[in-house]
């Protein structure tokens, strides 16, 4: 428990940011998802335009350090591929 008054404040703000940043990487992962299960039901047209939206998200928690720049890369090579060997 803290005692020092920055102490708490700083206790207070870690909360604060622990909870923006789960609910920004759970949407991230929930784009994630969308563009894999599009994909797997041969969907191509809603696959590219679920990849647009998670290259937003994905973007954005690198930028703001949630991820690292290049897990982000990553992940938006290998669904870019997935999405790109969709035939429909």
């Amino acid at each position: 428990m803290p005692n020092i008054k920055s102490a708490k404040k700083r206790a207070k703000q870690n909360i604060k940011s622990y909870d923006l940043n789960k609910s920004k990487k759970s949407t991230v992962r929930t784009y994630e998802k969308k563009v894999r299960k599009a994909v797997a039901e041969n969907k191509k047209e809603e696959a590219q335009q679920f990849l647009s939206m998670f290259f937003s998200k994905i973007d954005k928690a690198a930028k703001t350090n949630l991820i690292h720049k290049n897990t982000a890369s990553r992940k938006k090579s290998r669904l870019t591929s997935l999405v790109s060997k969709v035939n429909s």
